[in-house]
Order: structure tokens, then sequence, then C-alpha cells
């Protein structure tokens, strides 16, 4: 397993939702909001259906074997059977996901550790990017709409690039863009398969974000605030006195 950079990194990419935005609430949010139209009663229960058949139907959309609109029609059918009705029009399904995206989108707040960090690494001329799987429309409009925008040179979107995560390809493409080496570069991620595993693969630094605390233990360099970032080129504890 990669142990803690031994040099500052040239360039730190993150991933964007639950390491930069709070992805977690605002999904919530928008559950609720549909669980409400639908007369769902059961939030746990939602909620696991959602995360589940939300991985199934974005893997296969990433894969490209169903468009966009399959994908959010394949979650709203899962919620609406599961609140016991079964049969609901295509159409009915798009008005009903429009309503969680616009419930979701009033959600949106970016962790209170994230623009500090940004700008601890910006005055040490580190560059700064985003990857991520998020469709790039949404993860544009988020970022902007949270003042976020302005502190990436770049930003890589799954469904624009043609791969995504944990596929090197596009840990590979953020840092040719940035016109960084993927050796001088770390990636920040919330995940260990998508985010941790792809950077690995593709020579990156992986930095595990575990805000929660509730990721397995691993041999990797792990933050529970983004502004523990500058501990770790001194092979310290993430908590110790920043070199960067």
């Amino acid at each position: 397993m990669p142990q803690h950079p031994a040099t500052p990194p040239a360039a730190v990419l993150f991933s964007l939702d639950d390491t930069l935005v709070d992805d977690h609430n605002a999904v919530s949010h928008g559950l609720r909001a549909l669980m409400e139209r639908l007369g769902h009663p059961n939030f746990s229960a939602a909620r696991v259906l959602w995360d589940v058949q939300g991985l199934l139907s974005t893997g296969a959309y990433l894969a490209g074997r169903i468009p966009q609109a399959e994908k959010r029609r394949q979650l709203v059918r899962a919620l609406a059977t599961q609140a016991g009705h079964p049969h609901i029009s295509d159409q009915h399904c798009d008005e009903l996901y429009q309503r969680y995206l616009d419930a979701h989108r009033s959600a949106w707040r970016a962790f209170d550790d994230v623009t500090p960090a940004l700008a601890q690494l910006a005055q040490h001329n580190v560059r700064l990017g985003v990857i991520t799987n998020g469709e790039q429309a949404r993860q544009h409009d988020k970022l902007a709409a949270l003042n976020l925008a302005r502190h990436f040179g770049v930003v890589v979107c799954a469904d624009t690039a043609g791969t995504s995560k944990p596929d090197p390809r596009i840990f590979l493409m953020a840092c040719q863009q940035l016109g960084v080496a993927p050796h001088q570069t770390w990636y920040v991620g919330d995940q260990v398969y998508p985010d941790a595993l792809g950077a690995i693969n593709a020579g990156l630094h992986p930095v595990l974000c575990d805000r929660h605390r509730l990721l397995p233990a691993t041999d990797l360099p792990t933050v529970h605030s983004l502004t523990e970032l500058a501990a770790l080129p001194s092979g310290a504890s993430p908590t110790g006195a920043g070199l960067l």
C-alpha cells in the first residue's frame, strides 16, 4: 500500500460529492421530497433502496448500456414500487425526478473546511482540480452555485470524459489537462474503490477523506478534514504540523 507522500504535491485533485460537497445530505433532502409525493412511509428503507439502485443504474449509464433518462427513471420506479405504485409512466417518472433534482439542489452545501483548505493549497502554488463521476452540467452548476469553481484549473466529468473512476484514464486525463505528472499529484476522495484504487493504478498518491470515520482501516493516508492535508508530506500524523 502507498505510504504518506514524502514531498508536497504539484497538484491536488479532488472527488466532488461527499469530499467537497455534502451530497449525502442533499440526496436525503431530495429523497424526502419524492417520498412525500409517493406517500412512502419509511426513510431508512427508501434510502437503502435509492443508494443500491443508484449504484446499479449509474454503473449501467456510465458503461453506455442505458441513457441518462432511463437511469433516472429506474431510480424513481424502484422507489415508487417500494411505495406501492408499481405502474408509473415515463412522463411521471421524469416529473418526479425533476422534483428530486430541485430539492437536492436546494440542499447543496460545501463542507466548512473546503474553502480554507483550497486557499491554503493555492497559496503554495499547488494546482487544483476535480474528477467526478457526476454529470457535467450538474457538477459545473454545483461548483458555480457554491462559489467553488474559481479554485479549480480543471474539472473532469465522467459523462464527457468517456470513462469513469476507477479507470486510470480519467485520472491521467486530469493530470494532462493540469500539466502535471501523476507521481507529483495527490487524489483526495471519500471512497476506497473508485477513488483510492483508481488513483493508485494511475500512479497518483491517494488520500482518503473519511469525514465521519466510517471507512475500513487501511494503510492509505487518511484525513478527517481537508485542513489536515498539509501534514501529509511530513510522514507524520495528518493532524500534525503542516509543511506546505
